[in-house]
C-alpha cells in the first residue's frame, strides 16, 4: 500500500493476508499491546483485593471502567469517523501510556495511593474506548471485504495467546515485585503500540454525504443508532448483548476472588487461570470461520453463549479448581467465537462512513447497564458468597440464548435491512 492509500494489488485483486505489510504490522503491535493490557487485568484486581480484601471494591473498579465506556460511546464513533482512524488510535496509545504509568511512578515515590486507581481506570477506559472503535472501523481500511472474518480471527487468535501468556507472566511478577510492577509492564506496551502505528498505512475511508459541521454531532451518533435499530439482525443482537454485559463484566473480578479466597490460592494461580482460559480464545479464533461458514452468523453466535451459560453454572454448582479452570476456558470459547461472529457480521453490512458510529453505537447500548450489573455481581457475592450468583448468571445466559431463537440470530443466512435515507430536515 502506498502512502497515499492506493492498494497497488488492486487490480490484481486482494493481497493475501500473509503479504500485506500493514495488516501483519498491526497484527503484531496490537498482540504485544494484548498481553501487556493482560498484565493489568490480573494486577489492578489483585492490587485492590491486596489494600482492600473486598471483592466489592473490585467490582466498584470494574463499575468505573464500564461508566467511563459508555460515557465515551457518546463522542467515540463520531470521532472515528471524522478524524483519521491511524492518528486517534496513536493519540489514544499515548494517553493510556500516560496514566497507566503514573500508577507506578505515584506508588513507588509516595506510597500506597489507592485512590489514584479509580480516576485512571475511568479515564482509561475512555481512551481504550475510542481506541477499540477506531481499532474495529480500521479492519476493513487494512484487508479486503472477503478477508474481514479471517482477520478479526487472526487479531482475536493472537490476542488469545497474548492473554495465555500474559496472566501467567503478569501473575508471576505480581508474585514476585507486586501487582505495581506489572501495571509498568501494560504502559511500556502502549509505547510499543504507538511505534507500530506510526509504520502503517490505511486506505482512506470514506466520507458520509450528510456529514455535517461539529454542532451536529448529536444527529451523527443518532445516525449509528439508527442503522443499529433498522437493521433486524443487528438490532436484535445489540439488545441480546445489553443483559450478557449486564451479567458477565464483573466476572473477572468473581474468578480472581473465588480462586483467591475460597480456594485459597495465590496470585501465580489467578495468572495461570486466566491464561488457561485464553486457550479456549485461541480455539475459538482459529475455529470461528470454519463454524462461521457452516452455521452462519446467528447460530454460531447463540451456540458461543449457550457454552457460556453451561460453563459459568457448572462453576456455580461445583467448588473444585479444576472445574473452575475449565469453566474459564469454556467462557473465553464462547465469548471469543460471539465477538468474532459479532464483529464481522457488523464489519461486512455497515458503510465504512458508518462504522465508527455504528460500532460505538453498539458497544454504548449494550454496556450501559454493564457498570450496574458489575456492582451488583460482586456485591451479591460478598453477601451470598460465589456459587449462588455464578449459577443465577449461567443460567440467565441461557434464558438469552433461548430469546435469541424468537429473532432473525437463529437464521442461518442473514440479510439486512436497507438502511432508510436521512431525511431532508436532517441533512
Amino acid at each position: 500500500m502506498t502512502r497515499s492509500g492506493i492498494d497497488p494489488h488492486q487490480a490484481a485483486g486482494p493481497v493475501p493476508l500473509r503479504r500485506n505489510r500493514d495488516f501483519g504490522i498491526f497484527w503484531t503491535v496490537q498482540a504485544l499491546s494484548t498481553f501487556g493490557s493482560s498484565f493489568s487485568l490480573v494486577a489492578i484486581p489483585l492490587l485492590v483485593l491486596h489494600a482492600t480484601g473486598s471483592v466489592a471494591q473490585m467490582g466498584l473498579i470494574t463499575g468505573l471502567a464500564g461508566a467511563g465506556t459508555v460515557a465515551s460511546g457518546l463522542f467515540a464513533g463520531v470521532l472515528v469517523d471524522r478524524v483519521d482512524r491511524r492518528r486517534l488510535m496513536i493519540w489514544c496509545d499515548l494517553a493510556r501510556l500516560l496514566l497507566y504509568a503514573a500508577v507506578p511512578a505515584v506508588w513507588w515515590t509516595a506510597g500506597e495511593q489507592l485512590w489514584l486507581l479509580y480516576p485512571v481506570i475511568a479515564a482509561a477506559a475512555v481512551f481504550t474506548m475510542v481506541f477499540d472503535v477506531a481499532c474495529s472501523a480500521a479492519v476493513p481500511n487494512i484487508v479486503s471485504r472477503e478477508q474481514i472474518t479471517a482477520a478479526n480471527s487472526r487479531l482475536q487468535a493472537t490476542y488469545g495467546a497474548g492473554f495465555v501468556l500474559g496472566p501467567m507472566a503478569a501473575g508471576l511478577i505480581a508474585g514476585l515485585a507486586g501487582p505495581v510492577t506489572a501495571i509498568a509492564v501494560d504502559a511500556a506496551t502502549f509505547g510499543v503500540s504507538v511505534v507500530g502505528l506510526l509504520l502503517i498505512r490505511l486506505r482512506p475511508s470514506t466520507t458520509d454525504p450528510a456529514a455535517g459541521p461539529a454542532a451536529a454531532v448529536w444527529r451523527d451518533l443518532a445516525v449509528g443508532v439508527r442503522f443499529l435499530w433498522h437493521t433486524p439482525v443487528l438490532r436484535a443482537i445489540t439488545l441480546l448483548y445489553t443483559p450478557v454485559t449486564f451479567l458477565s463484566l464483573g466476572l473477572v473480578d468473581v474468578f480472581i476472588y473465588y480462586v483467591r479466597h475460597d480456594l485459597g490460592q495465590g496470585d501465580r494461580v489467578v495468572g495461570g487461570l486466566l491464561g488457561a482460559a485464553s486457550v479456549g480464545a485461541i480455539v475459538a479464533a482459529l475455529i470461528t470461520p470454519a463454524v462461521r461458514r457452516r452455521l452462519g452468523f446467528g447460530p454460531a453466535w447463540l451456540a458461543a453463549y449457550l457454552a457460556c451459560g453451561v460453563a459459568i453454572a457448572a462453576a456455580g454448582l461445583v467448588f473444585n479448581l479444576v472445574v473452575v479452570v475449565v469453566a474459564a476456558v469454556a467462557f473465553a470459547f464462547g465469548e471469543t467465537m460471539a465477538a468474532i461472529s459479532s464483529a464481522s457480521l457488523r464489519q461486512t453490512v455497515t458503510p465504512d462512513h458508518l462504522l465508527g458510529r455504528v460500532t460505538a453505537g453498539f458497544w454504548m447500548v449494550h454496556h450501559a447497564f454493564g457498570p450496574v450489573g458489575a456492582l451488583v455481581l460482586t456485591a451479591s457475592v460478598a453477601h451470598v458468597g460465589v456459587h449462588g450468583p455464578l449459577i443465577a448468571v449461567g443460567v440467565s445466559f441461557l434464558v438469552v440464548v433461548a430469546a435469541g431463537l424468537c429473532t432473525p440470530l437463529r437464521s442461518r443466512h442473514l440479510t439486512p435491512a436497507r438502511f432508510p435515507a436521512p431525511a431532508p430536515a436532517d441533512r
